[in-house]
């Protein structure tokens, strides 16, 4: 079968449905693969690389004409009149509130794959394009706002006075959220996020933002993996931890974006309440805005100047790693779609992920899907042992424990018997010599056993140069008449040797592990 890809036809879109590494990636699972000529060329893909990479150059509307074209955007109806009755289309159609697109596609049996309608379960998480796109534009988000913003996002000590960081409030934990909160956080802003799921503070944390508890505007999640409507009682506890962190903000990005509606979380009050050049970056524009203030498409300055940024193709903005994104997303589901990898799209309903996805199929509007459980509940813990097992177990580790300490008396025995011979039967010069190393032993035993586990890897490095005392005595002896002796001071120093290069060289790696530049 052959996967057309066509160029966007929104105006000023400058994403692609597939880069050429995609590409070749389609083209491994048996399918022949036909790009229009210029389509990734404002993704900064050229048809050259297209080429290389084994797809065919074709005008618009043979790709629009094969089996399966693939697009990032909802095609309009020109293009649908130019898709083939039965094929495959595979792109965004927002399906809950597009009823006369599922007719319309219908009506020509055509199957439909709505990548937005991928349900919200772990194993579909590789071809979520939502995730894909919310992660670039989180990231674009804090880029837009440091862009606007009259200062920098750090704070800065110099010889002509200090500067302080920046306070950034993130509206939303999703996947965009956390994404602000991190670009964010590497920019040096001082950045407090909230969301109605309190299971989320580890997350922000982990980004590097400050978790705004408020139990009382929190509640659960539903079966679908969205947040539940808040009741009267937390929305309005909600808004009071808005108003509250919105006045001490310098940057505030709202993300809250549920089936393509977006509630209202900044009001007018609150932008009046902010610092004239503070920036709001509303993700959520292209639902209305969650700050009332906000004109979809646009950026705006309130009247105590305050900048209200609205745009809505924020990952157009970043078009060559969205579209690299988006199409490996594409990929995902082609060999989901294609278990042979024969170049057959094969659709199992049995599958949730493909059900869930296919709008229309064979003359079917199958919109809406059946329900997909999500369960946010901790796993059960397992049962623990019954007391009789407790009392098993602990009477064989006494044993255990037991044995191990004859054995560990026997060997000290031993050695100290062994010892005492030694020190029998030398002379004065070798007993004061093993005096020192039996002194050295217990001393370097209970100087490394009481050093945490954590610092042994910088310790070893410096311990091991005193290996370098056993180098200096090995190359000392090397020169003897004596064939034993020298050949055991070339070993002392070989061994040595590595000791020394090796702990430092261990510790040198680990050291860059921690670097910022580090790959």
């Amino acid at each position: 079968m052959k996967i057309g890809v066509p160029a966007e036809t929104r105006p000023g879109e400058r994403l692609v449905g597939a880069s050429p590494a995609s590409v070749a990636q389609l083209i491994k699972l048996g399918y022949d693969v036909a790009v229009e000529s210029g389509a990734g060329t404002a993704a900064s893909f050229l048809d050259e690389q297209y080429e290389q990479a084994g797809a065919s150059l074709v005008t618009a509307a043979e790709a629009w004409g094969a089996d399966i074209v693939t697009c990032v955007n909802t095609p309009g109806a020109e293009q649908i009149a130019q898709l083939r009755e039965g094929a495959t289309l595979v792109s965004m159609m927002a399906p809950q509130s597009s009823p006369e697109l599922l007719e319309t596609l219908n009506a020509r049996r055509i199957t439909a794959l709505a990548l937005d309608a991928v349900p919200r379960i772990s194993r579909a998480q590789a071809l979520d394009v939502l995730s894909t796109l919310s992660n670039v534009a989180g990231y674009r988000a804090v880029i837009e706002a440091a862009e606007h913003y009259g200062g920098m996002f750090t704070g800065q000590v110099t010889a002509a006075g200090k500067t302080a960081p920046a306070t950034v409030f993130v509206i939303g934990a999703g996947v965009a959220g956390l994404a602000a909160i991190g670009a964010a956080s590497s920019l040096g802003g001082q950045v407090r996020g909230f969301d109605v799921r309190p299971e989320v503070a580890d997350q922000i944390e982990s980004m590097g933002g400050t978790f705004v508890h408020a139990p009382q505007a929190q509640q659960e999640i539903s079966a679908d993996g969205y947040a539940k409507p808040l009741t009267q009682e937390q929305q309005d506890a909600a808004m009071g931890v808005y108003a509250i962190e919105a006045a001490k903000a310098d940057v505030i990005i709202t993300t809250a974006l549920v089936r393509g509606s977006a509630p209202t979380t900044i009001t007018a009050e609150m932008v009046a309440s902010m610092r004239p050049g503070s920036v709001i970056v509303d993700l959520a524009a292209s639902g209305g805005g969650n700050c009332e203030l906000t004109v979809p498409g646009e950026t705006i300055v309130s009247d105590n100047g305050v900048t209200v940024i609205g745009y809505t193709d924020l990952t157009s903005r970043m078009p060559r790693h969205t579209s690299q994104l988006f199409g490996t997303n594409i990929v995902h589901l082609m060999a989901l779609v294609t278990p042979e990898k024969d170049g057959e799209l094969t659709l199992n309903f049995e599958d949730p992920v493909q059900r869930g996805m296919t709008v229309a199929h064979a003359g079917d509007i199958m919109w809406p899907p059946p329900p997909v459980a999500v369960s946010a509940a901790p796993a059960a813990a397992p049962q623990g042992p019954t007391a009789e097992e407790l009392a098993e177990q602990a009477a064989a580790a006494q044993a255990a424990a037991e044995r191990k300490a004859k054995r560990r008396n026997w060997l000290y025995g031993a050695g100290a018997l062994a010892a005492l011979a030694l020190l029998t039967f030398s002379d004065e010069e070798t007993v004061k010599h093993l005096t020192v190393l039996a002194l050295a032993v217990i001393v370097g035993f209970y100087v490394i056993s009481n050093v945490k586990h954590s610092l042994h890897t910088p310790l070893m490095s410096q311990t091991n140069a005193i290996s370098g005392i056993i180098l200096v005595g090995a190359l000392l002896q090397i020169g003897s008449s004596d064939v034993i002796v020298s050949t055991l001071a070339f070993i002392a120093a070989a061994v040595a040797s590595i000791n020394i290069f090796g702990g430092f060289l261990v510790t040198y790696r680990m050291l860059g592990m921690f670097r910022k530049d580090a790959s």
